[in-house]
């Protein structure tokens, strides 16, 4: 219907015929307050900058909003919001107000606040900045690991708390006030005829002796300059500290110490540890010391409700210390004073995620830009803890040499000369007599421990005539045994292999090459029958175990914790299968799970590793000196050319990827690059590498230059949104 002059309501609708003139009036007024109103913007700094979740490096920058007037109260530093960006609605954060944009163009209002929470602090926004560029990384990425989701119950029950907890003190506080001094009752506790007076002796020699009892060093007492680090700590100090621990488990005592004297200078802590077991020996070491409910855990195995709920109580500020695994590293902990790595070599610390932080790196420069206290530490030490020594941001904590002889087991190697003058097979065998006649004589008294590096049944087959490894005939796959009672079969495809033959000489009879956890708990079933055999491993891994006799078969990194002192001694088998790995840290990796299995030995106890005694890395654990380990490993690696004596970055993807990638990196002075090269062993069909790796490497101090070349590279390849990005590692674990 066309509309008249005179109705001109009805001109906004296509009027149906015979409609009459007041539904078109009550449509038009009803479409009226539909209308949003119209928005302007907050009176005090009205620009937001604002981080928008998208992994794309070409984006990885601020992005400008104007801050509407009903959200300037809600719209605060930190907080959750959501941005419309390209034509979609994307989360973000709020990263800071200011007065004015630089932007010349009209600008768009923040869509809306998720949340008033402020969850993104200052300091974590800095140091995810700072990890992004590190590892040529985008500061949305870092942002993912650093800030939980969101659990919008759990916030407003912290809220509901919170008001109740300021209406308690405000009840007190009116309470007090309106008690007049003259009322009837016992004086507060403290007041009254028997309290010591400001001055008097007897006060000053209270004092004198908590003051005492307050620096007491607990087991840094048996450390040479244990005592004066703990003091350090308690008076605020950025004492940082490379720590080999002496053997023993009271390391989470330890911990606990250091937590507590920075909590006594009113400055927070950041534990992180590899795994949920030793956070859970921690937390109890925390909870004895400091007392209940003044420091939280952060597991994976919390639900995301829990997981928040203790997140926000480190955010406000209701406690100050957190125990936790690698995503603890960005915890938001107040006037943070202490950081500590315990066990820095294991893979664990590596964020599987972009951009691949390691928590020694993340944690060192969260405690440089606070001005905090530093500790890393674990039974050996690492190559790249031995750097932070020499270049001197830290310093050694270490026991006397009388100490260590006190509280370290016996560390014998099956292939020393005094055992091949008894024994001939000694060097060779799997189960020298030596570690026999150990376990047999220490079973009597307590637990044994046998470290076996591989777990399940026999991992890895070879021809029983030739030696060449076993394969599919299917898809060239190895061919591993399951169980007892299985037949060989692939372990890429899962191919039974009934009539195997070996394509070289024919024969077909298999041996075994590598022995798993469970067939070697078979075979000492077979050897101790009347001793109980249990297994810890990556299915089933063990807490602890009594302190009565039995044998105890475990995998490195799941070794159980002993009941009465520890074990009473510990047999480390197959240490060829960790020395002969191709990996550069092989060696340094090997000693750090001798290592870790043998501190669970009783101080006087018997260690026997499955190795050449004239090794240097077996001479290393027979002293228990990772020290000197460590020492001479970097200079070897210095020499060579090698991490962490420099730094590296890889590029791993398919081949014309890489190398296109390289064609638009403009190196910086001082780079070589190495490769590409092929990795894996996954071919195309027409016989090409479907995956290549090149290395970059710089000297120490070129690493940021590198991590811009990279990063400048990336974003042009992202600018041209090309969905073929090759995968870049800054510091990658494994560079052979």
């Amino acid at each position: 219907m066309t509309a008249q002059p005179d109705q001109p309501e009805a001109a906004l609708f296509d009027l149906p015929a015979g409609e009459p003139k007041e539904t078109a009036k009550a449509k038009a007024a009803s479409a009226k307050s539909r209308r949003p109103a119209k928005r302007r913007p907050a009176d005090r700094l009205p620009i937001a900058r604002v981080v928008v979740d998208t992994p794309l490096p070409h984006l990885d920058r601020y992005f400008d909003y104007r801050v509407p007037a009903d959200m300037d109260e809600s719209a605060v530093p930190g907080c959750r919001v959501k941005v419309r960006f390209n034509g979609r609605l994307l989360a973000g954060f709020l990263a800071e107000r200011v007065e004015s944009s630089e932007f010349a163009g009209r600008l768009a209002y923040l869509e809306t606040v998720v949340s008033p929470e402020p969850v993104l602090t200052a300091e974590v926004l800095a140091l995810s900045r700072a990890v992004a560029d590190r590892y040529a990384g985008t500061l949305s990425d870092v942002l993912r690991l650093a800030v939980p989701p969101r659990h919008a119950r759990v916030e407003k029950e912290a809220d509901r708390r919170a008001r109740e907890r300021a209406e308690d003190l405000e009840g007190v506080g009116e309470a007090e006030a309106g008690t007049p001094e003259t009322a009837e009752g016992p004086p507060p506790s403290g007041i009254g005829p028997d309290a010591a007076i400001p001055g008097d002796a007897s006060a000053v020699q209270e004092t004198v002796e908590t003051a005492v009892l307050e620096v007491d060093p607990g087991p840094w007492d048996a450390y040479t300059e244990g005592p004066a680090y703990v003091r350090a700590l308690r008076e605020g100090l950025p004492a940082r500290a490379i720590w080999n621990a002496l053997p023993g488990t009271d390391w989470t005592d330890a911990i606990a110490v250091a937590a507590e004297a920075a909590l006594a200078a009113e400055r927070g802590s950041v534990i992180v540890l590899p795994d949920g077991r030793d956070v859970a020996r921690v937390d109890e070491a925390l909870a004895r010391r400091l007392g209940e409910g003044r420091h939280v855990a952060l597991t994976a195995d919390l639900g995301p409700a829990e997981r928040y709920r203790r997140w926000l109580a480190l955010l406000r500020g209701e406690v100050r210390v957190v125990v936790g695994t690698r995503a603890a590293v960005f915890a938001p902990v107040r006037d943070l004073g202490l950081v500590v790595l315990w066990d820095d070599g294991d893979d664990v610390h590596v964020d599987p995620h972009a951009p691949y932080p390691h928590s020694r790196t993340v944690l060192a420069m969260r405690a440089h830009k606070a001005g905090a206290g530093a500790l890393i530490g674990g039974h050996t030490r690492t190559t790249d803890a031995q750097l932070l020594l020499e270049s001197g941001w830290a310093h050694p904590l270490i026991a006397d040499r009388a100490t260590l002889r006190r509280r370290a087991p016996l560390i014998r190697a099956a292939g020393d000369d005094r055992e091949l003058a008894r024994d001939q097979a000694a060097r060779s065998a799997r189960m020298p007599s030596v570690a026999l006649r150990s376990a047999r004589e220490a079973a009597r008294v307590g637990p044994v421990l046998f470290q076996v590096p591989r777990r399940g049944y026999l991992n890895s087959l070879a021809c029983a005539g030739c030696r060449e490894p076993a394969r599919c005939d299917g898809c060239r796959g190895p061919l591993a045994v399951r169980g007892s009672h299985a037949l060989p079969s692939c372990g890429w495809c899962g191919r039974v292999a009934g009539q195997w033959a070996c394509p070289e000489c024919g024969v077909t009879r298999m041996r075994a090459v590598v022995v798993g956890a469970r067939r070697t708990a078979e075979e000492l079933g077979r050897a101790f029958p009347a001793l109980t055999v249990r297994t810890s491993g990556r299915e089933d891994v063990l807490p602890e175990v009594s302190g009565k006799p039995a044998l105890v078969v475990a995998t490195p990194g799941a070794e159980p914790v002993a009941k009465g002192g520890g074990y009473a001694a510990a047999v480390l088998l197959d240490g060829w299968a960790l020395l002969n790995r191709a990996d550069l840290r092989a060696s340094e990796e090997t000693l750090r799970r001798w290592l870790n299995a043998a501190a669970l030995v009783r101080p006087g106890g018997t260690v026997v590793v499955s190795a050449d005694v004239s090794l240097p890395l077996v001479q290393s654990l027979v002293r228990w000196d990772p020290a000197g380990f460590a020492e001479r490993e970097l200079a070897d690696r210095r020499e060579l050319g090698f991490p962490p004596a420099v730094s590296m970055a890889s590029i791993t993807g398919g081949p014309e990827h890489v190398r296109e990638l390289l064609d638009q990196i403009v190196l910086p002075a001082g780079a070589e690059l190495l490769g590409p090269v092929p990795v894996g062993s996954e071919t195309a069909d027409d016989g090409t590498h479907v995956t290549e790796r090149a290395l970059l490497r710089v000297p120490r101090n070129g690493i940021g230059e590198l991590a811009r070349a990279l990063k400048a590279a990336a974003v042009a390849r992202s600018a041209r949104r090309d969905e073929h990005l090759a995968q870049v590692r800054v510091d990658p674990l494994r560079v052979i």
